[in-house]
């Protein structure tokens, strides 16, 4: 039996590989068949690789303004080297080695082999994050690694730098066509085929062109599935974004038109409140009147008192003088005497 092996730069999504984020060409109910060999923190990576030699490299400096804050910011926002780079592994295709079939199996078993001895393949490719997938079509691996290199003359003694990483394990590179990267791939190959022999598959080598297939005629012949269905959801993202609009325009509308309804009830209250100031105002003033009206009153009743003693005791005078006349009418000695005759 004969496999072809694949080989390819990866785009080096830490989510999608450990699933935080999934496509739809990603059958969730199988995720639990993919295998964790490892996940670390990229920022604890790079301050367990390089924060003595950066605490070196800041020592010997005279100028402020050339020391490095913070190794990870620096190749983050640099253009010379990437923070990290992954590689895909993977055997047959999605014919041959179908991830629901016995030999898709098989692919997971030799895959799982094949990364068992990667690393001390690899020691100056740091790698921090490695999934094996079958929860897609056929069976594959993603390597996230940091590669770097020590004893270094120029910057970090301990510094990132793919090409020098490569050059120490021995792949020298030359031409356009086998650089580094391309040798080192190759020699992977090699020992992915090597444990493919242990398990009865051969390596099928097609022709040098499609042996060296680039990113995108991987991402072509491998991807156009997941590419299909990322454009589509993209798409329906776009009509979800579109909906969304319009009910912020309509929520815009509606809060528009609550406003002035706020601005109206706020004008009234307004008004109500300036006519309740003026009704306390006035309520006041017809408190004190009714006080006022009230003493007014009292003085009233006390001078109609007085007047009342006044007219009893005016009646009481008035009986006695009646007394006195009628006893001056009947009294003898109060009496004329009667003419005498002539």
């Amino acid at each position: 039996m004969e496999r072809t092996i694949s080989g390819m730069v990866g785009k080096g999504s830490v989510n999608h590989n450990t699933r935080a984020f999934s496509a739809k060409n990603v059958d969730k109910e199988r995720s639990r068949d993919n295998v964790e060999f490892c996940h670390s923190d990229i920022k604890e990576v790079y301050h367990n690789l390089f924060d003595e030699a950066l605490e070196r490299y800041n020592a010997k400096q005279k100028r402020s303004d050339r020391k490095i804050d913070d190794y990870y910011e620096k190749i983050r926002r640099g253009k010379q080297e990437k923070l990290f780079y992954e590689v895909i592994f993977q055997i047959g295709n999605k014919d041959d080695m179908n991830v629901q079939s016995s030999e898709g199996q098989l692919a997971k078993d030799i895959l799982c082999e094949f990364m068992e001895q990667f690393q001390k393949r690899n020691p100056n490719l740091y790698v921090f994050s490695s999934h094996l997938h079958m929860d897609e079509q056929t069976p594959h691996i993603h390597i996230d690694f940091v590669p770097f290199i020590r004893n270094s003359k120029r910057g970090l003694d301990t510094r990132v730098s793919l090409k020098g990483a490569l050059s120490e394990q021995g792949f020298k590179g030359g031409t356009r066509g086998m650089t580094e990267w391309n040798e080192w791939i190759e020699a992977e190959k090699q020992e992915l085929s090597k444990v493919m022999g242990r398990h009865g598959i051969q390596w099928k080598q097609l022709g040098t062109h499609n042996k060296h297939l680039s990113v995108l005629d991987f991402e072509k012949q491998e991807r156009q599935k997941e590419v299909a269905e990322l454009e589509q959801t993209i798409s329906d993202s776009k009509k979800e974004l579109a909906d969304i609009l319009h009910q912020q325009i309509a929520a815009g509308q509606e809060t528009e038109q609550i406003r002035k309804e706020g601005e109206a009830i706020r004008q009234e209250v307004s008004e109500l409140t300036a006519t309740n100031h003026l009704l306390k105002e006035q309520t006041e003033t017809l408190t004190e009147d009714k006080e006022k009206l009230l003493s007014e009153n009292e003085k009233l009743e006390k001078q109609q008192k007085k007047l009342q003693q006044e007219i009893n005791k005016m009646v009481q005078s008035k009986k006695v003088m009646e007394r006195n006349i009628h006893a001056y009418d009947e009294d003898v000695k109060w009496q004329l005497a009667e003419p005498g005759g002539y």
